[in-house]
Parts: C-alpha cells; structure tokens; sequence
C-alpha cells in the first residue's frame, strides 16, 4: 500500500492493481457460488431433507439442479484460480509479511495501549483465519464434487450428510469474515480504505 498526497494534505490509501483485480474477481466468484449453491441446496436441503426449508427463487442462481451445479462449478474454478494467483503475488511480490499475523501482533494484543495498533493486530489476525476457512469451503467441496475419485474425503466427515454440512458451514463464515473485514478495515482507514481495494 503507497500513500497519495491530496491538494488538502489529506493521505489517502491505495492499492497495487493486483489487490484490485483479487477483490473484484472474490466478489463476482463468491456471489455466483452463493446463490448458485442456494439452488442446489433447494434440490435437497441439507437440514430436513426434500420437505425441508427451501430459500426462495430470487436468492438463487441456475433455475433448477443441473444450472446451478453447471454456475458453481464455474464459479469455482474463477475463486480457485483467483486464489492460487493471488497467493502466489504476494510470496513473490513479499506483501504476505504485511497482511497475516505475526508474534508482533500477539504481543500488541497483550500489552500495547494503542487503539490504532488494537486494530492492525485484530485485523491481520481476522484476515489469517480465512486461510482454513477457505481451505475447508475447497476441501469439502472437492470431496462432493468428486466422490468416487475421492472417498477418503467423504470418510473424514463420517458420512455424506457430515460432508454437506461442513461445506454448508463454510458459507457463514464466509459471510461473517468479510462483514469483519470490512469493518476492521473501516475502522483502521475509513471508506478510504475500503474503496482503495476497488477503485
């Protein structure tokens, strides 16, 4: 992140094109397997069965079972691929030292009495925990996309139901990490700040 000086002395955030593209293709990916995933939920709700609670056609994508998969797993391969690049930025381009937590952010959770520094550390920390919230949404998902070539996985989570579950779960925390991170990045740099990782 580099600052800019305004006519008004004011610092204003920005971001490399990288981070940019990263957030945006996140949104657009993350979008289509939400509510492309809400439709094949509808095929067979995962808590109650076929006469379990259906979540209305607006909030999905897809029309019918097969659209839905078809939209998903698209959408899949764009968060995947997203991921795997991005990843792969900030290791070469070093910027992972900056964005996940470290011992300094323990420490300044333990002792520091500055508010600012409170929320650098909270944040890198919120901003770690969706490694294997993520992990966890591809790994079950794999395990359901594929399970004659992967059994092992099903295996893990006890049964297919177990596996449906978890990967259900990951959707929440998704939700719940970025209301998070939104919020901690607005109060570490305002709108400013927020609006630096898309335009």
């Amino acid at each position: 992140m580099t600052l800019n000086v305004t006519p008004k002395h004011r610092k204003l955030p920005t971001q490399a094109t990288g981070a940019k593209i990263f957030h945006w293709l996140n949104i657009i990916s993350l979008f289509i397997m939400l509510t492309s995933g809400l439709q094949i939920y509808n095929a067979n709700p995962v808590f109650g069965g076929r006469s379990g609670l259906h979540i209305p056609p607006i909030f999905t994508l897809g029309g019918w079972l097969a659209g839905g998969r078809h939209w998903h797993f698209a959408a899949m391969w764009l968060f995947s691929l997203n991921l795997l690049w991005y990843g792969f930025y900030i290791f070469v381009t070093r910027r992972w030292r900056h964005r996940f937590v470290g011992a300094n952010d323990i420490k300044a959770l333990q002792k520091t009495q500055n508010p600012k520094r409170l929320i650098y550390a909270w944040h890198r920390i919120v901003y770690t925990s969706i490694i294997p919230i993520l992990l966890l949404a591809i790994f079950t998902g794999i395990g359901m996309y594929k399970p004659a070539q992967f059994p092992w996985i099903v295996d893990m989570f006890g049964s297919w139901q177990g596996l449906r579950i978890m990967h259900f779960c990951s959707v929440p925390l998704v939700i719940i990490f970025v209301i998070v991170h939104w919020w901690l990045g607005k109060k570490a740099g305002g709108s400013e700040l927020t609006d630096s990782m898309f335009w």
